[in-house]
């Protein structure tokens, strides 16, 4: 594709995409058909000055520069009115088209959209501050939208197309891209886009921004110094990452650290990390190499911590393994809607693993493995909070035995939408208060609980 991938791209993709490139950072409704039968005769001839391999050669800058340039030269050939803004803003465009994400680049470069996601060409949604609404952006057609996706997955090597519907990729900055293109999807091509955030937030940063208290912040890092298996817990953009990548603050620079994940989205402070990421099978015939197989080599890699950014299967027996063999402070993320349906959830994923033990014993290795669930949860105003923070204290009977240390007691929504509770304290000691007390830390703990 030309732009993104192109020194891979195909002569027929590169014409395919000079032909179809063209759509205005604004909805094309609002935008006079002068202007953009103008905009479009500029980009055909810019598309015929500037080509391909020289496009790579170019920082952003220099190549803005040079059409900025082109731009005017043509505007004075055509004897069209345009003006220095205009022009500037024409130069642009064509350089997202190139480069970027074409009418998607605007909303790629505004920090606080955290979610894109376009249904089909005509309709382009962001989630703004937790809220999703409808962007004032467009494609000219479906082929442009499908060109943009085909473009995003060229460049991890992979392609797009009717044997190929539906694919996971990554952009150069991380943000997570999803694909999936008709006839999976009936009403046009489908690109979802979770953008990757570079700032990462501490858990006192979260906790000011009313995500959880300043108590839970002080327990939660505890939790992390003390060396305690964690399972964070969540629906989808419950910000599950966010709070991984805070907790990981507590984690000793001294450690050696292993990042699992899918897409690599953790970011961690300490110097000593190695990030793995997955591989799916390629149209070459390579296999596929999923997080259960880099679970097993990293055991190999002398980790003192793993991380698995999500447990989503049988990989879950050998991350209860790894707890269980002395790596202890392991953590993950998982999908669910509670700490409750968290533990059916991973005992389901061990019986994916075809472990010939019956349910009893799994419950009994996962209550002596896991130590504490963090719930959280993006409420409807839109604000991600910590709802829970649950201890798992063993087993009464055949049934799980939880405390929960803090859970968030909502009150009512003010006259703003906003949500009103607050974060409340069992003012128990947990189990792991034990650990707490080997790291010199059981004081703070106790403190933070508001347990004499």
């Amino acid at each position: 594709m030309f732009g993104v991938n192109v020194t891979t791209a195909t002569q027929s993709e590169t014409s395919s995409t000079t032909q179809s490139l063209s759509v205005p950072i604004a909805d094309v409704s609002s935008t006079s058909n002068i202007e953009e039968q103008r905009f479009r005769t500029i980009q055909q001839e810019i598309m015929a000055i500037i080509a391909p391999s020289v496009v790579v050669t170019l920082s952003p800058e220099e190549l803005e520069e040079r059409t900025f340039e082109a731009v005017g030269s043509i505007a004075a050939r055509q004897q069209f009115p345009i003006g220095g803004i205009e022009q500037r803003n024409i130069s642009q465009r064509l350089v997202d088209e190139m480069l970027g994400l074409g009418p998607l680049q605007v909303l790629m470069d505004d920090p606080e959209i955290t979610d894109i996601m376009v249904n089909g060409h005509k309709e382009v949604f962001i989630e703004l501050r937790g809220k999703v609404k409808r962007a004032d952006v467009s494609f000219r057609d479906e082929e442009h939208v499908l060109n943009l996706a085909r473009r995003i997955v060229s460049r991890i090597g992979r392609r797009v197309d009717e044997t190929t519907p539906m694919v996971d990729a990554r952009l150069p900055n991380g943000s997570r891209v999803n694909v999936l293109i008709p006839p999976l999807a009936l009403n046009g091509t489908c690109i979802s886009i979770r953008k990757f955030n570079e700032k990462k937030h501490s858990l006192e940063q979260l906790s000011a921004l009313g995500a959880m208290s300043t108590e839970m912040a002080s327990v939660l890092n505890i939790i992390a110094r003390s060396r305690i298996n964690v399972l964070i817990s969540g629906g989808t953009g419950a910000g599950k990452t966010t709070l991984l990548n805070a907790l990981s603050f507590g984690i000793s620079p001294d450690e050696r650290i292993i990042t699992i994940e899918d897409a690599a989205e953790l970011k961690l402070q300490q110097p000593h990390v190695v990030s793995i990421e997955t591989r799916p099978s390629s149209v070459e015939g390579a296999p596929a190499i999923g997080q259960r197989e880099l679970l097993r080599n990293a055991l190999r890699m002398r980790p003192d911590r793993i991380i698995l950014g999500e447990v989503r299967g049988a990989e879950a027996f050998d991350m209860m393994q790894a707890m269980n063999t002395g790596h202890d402070g392991s953590m993950s993320t998982l999908h669910a809607n509670s700490p409750h349906d968290a533990l059916i959830r991973l005992e389901n994923m061990l019986l994916m693993a075809e472990v010939n033990l019956p349910v009893s014993a799994l419950r009994r290795q996962i209550a002596s493995t896991l130590d504490v669930i963090v719930q959280v949860e993006r409420m409807r105003d839109g604000k991600r909070r910590i709802v829970n923070i649950t201890e798992i204290v063993g087993l009464e009977g055949d049934q799980y035995l939880t405390h929960d240390l803090f859970h968030f007691d909502y009150q009512h929504t003010d006259a703003h939408g906003d949500i009103v509770g607050q974060f409340l304290s069992a003012k128990i000691l947990p189990r792991f208060s034990e650990k707490a007390r080997y790291y010199q830390l059981e004081s703070q703990l106790k403190q933070a609980l508001g347990v004499r």
